[in-house]
């Protein structure tokens, strides 16, 4: 009985240490440790490898965590952290990067991350990974971009080829605080102003699919890599010939987690 009370009080106590280095609670995420907690007031996840990598390193994610996982678990199996601050409303604006600021401090001050971590955005993640990239060219290694929305006006505007969608499109707005007719002029998208990322060398990864009606490959990975390629920054694009906006990914994951790899390697 003894022995079976010192098995539990451990337990108990492991729990709560793992729980006590974020803060909230420790939940499953494909076998691995995943702390949620409030920072800020938003929703955060932070999952945790078995073993640290050296220099702590982590992917950034962006918008639908633990939507098509793959990347992540084959990183984490590499011993990398994967995190998660929820600003999937704010559409890339500025409240979205200075709330990703915060977040950034507190896991490389606070927790000892390593200073360059990849980012990863599918679909709308598109809009605060390059926003906060372009405010931030030295804090990234690596953009990995799955069907990208990189134009507002082509989604959720649906100014273009893409069907949009109204009602999120005047969140879009209110967000900003632009009217519709600000919004058409803004430079603000993730295809504006890449100079500091290209400046950076920073290496960028689209996968996309070829028949995407929601977020058309010709309005926003077409325009985004014609513009980068021309300010001499790396960039490969992934085509899947048929496929639309989903499945995001690639089934297996290897060309996505070799290119982030290399990336950090690279540095």
């Amino acid at each position: 009985m003894q022995q079976l009370l010192i098995l539990v009080t451990i337990a108990t106590s492991l729990v709560c240490t793992r729980a006590a280095e974020f803060g909230g609670k420790v939940t499953n995420f494909h076998s691995f440790d995943q702390h949620e907690f409030m920072h800020n007031d938003r929703k955060c996840f932070v999952v945790v490898p078995r073993k640290v990598a050296e220099g702590k390193p982590w992917i950034w994610r962006a918008r639908f965590f633990g939507h098509e996982p793959q990347t992540d678990v084959a990183l984490l199996e590499r011993g990398w952290h994967v995190a998660y601050v929820d600003v999937g409303g704010l559409f890339g604006s500025p409240t979205a990067v200075a709330i990703w600021d915060k977040f950034y401090e507190l896991l490389t001050e606070k927790h000892g991350f390593d200073s360059k971590p990849a980012l990863e955005g599918m679909s709308r993640g598109g809009l605060i990974i390059f926003n906060w990239a372009k405010a931030n060219p030295k804090k990234v290694s690596a953009i990995y971009a799955d069907a990208p929305v990189c134009d507002f006006k082509s989604w959720p505007a649906g100014k273009g080829k893409g069907k949009g969608s109204e009602k999120t499109w005047q969140q879009c707005l209110k967000v900003w605080g632009f009217t519709e007719e600000e919004a058409m002029k803004a430079k603000v998208n993730p295809i504006d102003g890449l100079e500091p990322l290209a400046a950076s060398k920073v290496p960028l990864l689209h996968v996309v699919g070829d028949a995407d009606k929601v977020v058309p490959v010709e309005e926003n990975t077409t325009v985004l890599e014609k513009r980068y390629r021309k300010l001499g920054g790396p960039i490969e694009v992934i085509h899947k010939p048929g496929i639309g906006h989903h499945p995001h990914s690639l089934k297996p994951a290897t060309r996505i987690v070799e290119f982030i790899l290399r990336a950090k390697s690279a540095e």
